[in-house]
């Protein structure tokens, strides 16, 4: 075993939540070359790069995976927000299980699933910290009654909107996953407006971020950060951008040398970032083979296109195949005919038996739900047996 010693420089794992409207995704825009997966379409009007917005939790995944295998894409990755992902990741354990709601499971085994799903979604972007990415999660407060074993009375405390249940178990994930739990919201304080001090009125507004827990509210840091402190990037700006990832990069005619990630000039990294744009992964392939992007590695699917029987045309699918299919599809130009041939091949409808005719459970529970077996299949089984073009 080996033993180390002293601070270890890793990317930061960053939770902030707070009221609607208060500015969450403007202050997680702020972190350095960040990219979105804005699931409730919140960034539409803010100049920011994003992924495409997932419509199913198999398409989430696919997104982070593209991201832990280039981590030179981007140096934070913003999930904005975490509680409408959780969203997805209850009706994909409702698909997978064949239930309309998670109430329908009984007995609180439906969160159980819940958890344990949404905690390997968490490992998954531990990966990505890994990698040297960081990581930022928003998430909406709500306020919820609490109540204190040892204590009389009851009062109101803001809390991440995750898991509406007390058998959910999804917050205290999400806390614990952390390094920095933010709560940000806007200070008002209570004024008296008569000589008895009997009525009151609201005033301030202004915005401020609290860092340590408080009975009123969940925040947690591991940086000495004041417990309060204005709602601005650059309260944190020190700690995150201290977390430069060193790599050995070797020179031409001399020594490798150490250089610090984020420490090269701007003009230079302009130039990296022109060089190497942020992949579109919804725009419809056409015949040249490097508009093909593969969601798991990243890699241009040349293979994919090579196998691929309509490869010379424009690759389209029928509309009524569901949004949350195509997007699955088209980034592995999978096409109508593979899929049912996967369908067919492993039985679970008779041959000839259309698209059209596939039940809503089968196709979101099954097709949706189990998409990397289903590509799986498509490669190995299918794709494998094509000829492959070649010119002489």
């Amino acid at each position: 075993m080996e033993i180390t010693r002293g601070k270890i420089k890793k990317a930061k794992k960053i939770a902030i939540y707070g009221p609607e409207g208060i500015g969450k995704s403007t202050f997680a825009s702020h972190f350095p070359e960040a990219v979105f997966i804005d699931t409730e379409g919140s960034t539409n009007d803010m100049d920011v790069a994003r992924l495409p917005r997932p419509t199913s939790w198999s398409m989430l995944l696919e997104e982070v995976r593209y991201i832990k295998g280039d981590p030179s894409a981007c140096r934070t990755l913003v999930i904005d927000t975490i509680d409408w992902a959780e969203q997805l990741c209850v009706e994909h354990i409702c698909s997978v299980h064949s239930k309309k709601g998670i109430e329908d499971f009984g007995y609180g085994t439906g969160y159980i699933y819940v958890k344990e799903e949404f905690g390997r979604f968490l490992n998954l972007l531990t990966d990505v910290i890994e990698a040297g990415v960081n990581v930022v999660l928003t998430a909406h407060a709500q306020l919820r009654k609490f109540e204190q074993p040892d204590e009389l009375g009851a009062y109101d405390r803001w809390e991440l909107k995750l898991g509406k249940k007390t058998s959910s178990q999804t917050s205290p994930l999400v806390k614990e996953w952390s390094d920095m739990l933010l709560f940000c919201n806007y200070k008002t304080h209570s004024v008296a407006v008569d000589s008895k001090g009997k009525k009151h009125k609201a005033q301030g507004g202004k915005r401020g971020m609290f860092t340590s827990h408080h009975p009123c509210w969940d925040a947690k840091n591991r940086y000495g950060l004041p417990e309060e402190c204005d709602f601005s990037y650059d309260a944190i700006k020190a700690i995150i951008e201290d977390n430069a990832i060193q790599a050995v990069l070797p020179v031409q005619g001399s020594d490798p040398v150490v250089q610090e990630r984020g420490s090269e000039p701007q003009d230079a990294k302009a130039e990296k970032q022109a060089e190497k744009p942020l992949p579109d992964f919804m725009s419809l392939p056409e015949a040249d083979a490097d508009e093909a992007v593969d969601f798991h590695t990243g890699e241009k699917a040349e293979q994919d296109k090579a196998r691929h029987p309509s490869g010379s045309e424009t690759f389209r699918l029928n509309d009524y195949i569901p949004k949350a299919l195509q997007d699955l599809m088209y980034p592995n130009l999978v096409s109508e005919e593979e899929l049912m041939e996967a369908v067919y091949n492993r039985g679970y409808f008779p041959r000839g038996t259309p698209f059209i005719n596939l039940p809503d459970e089968f196709v979101m529970g099954c097709m949706v739900a189990g998409w990397p077996q289903v590509l799986a299949v498509i490669r190995q089984e299918i794709r494998s047996k094509y000829e492959i073009p070649f010119e002489q």
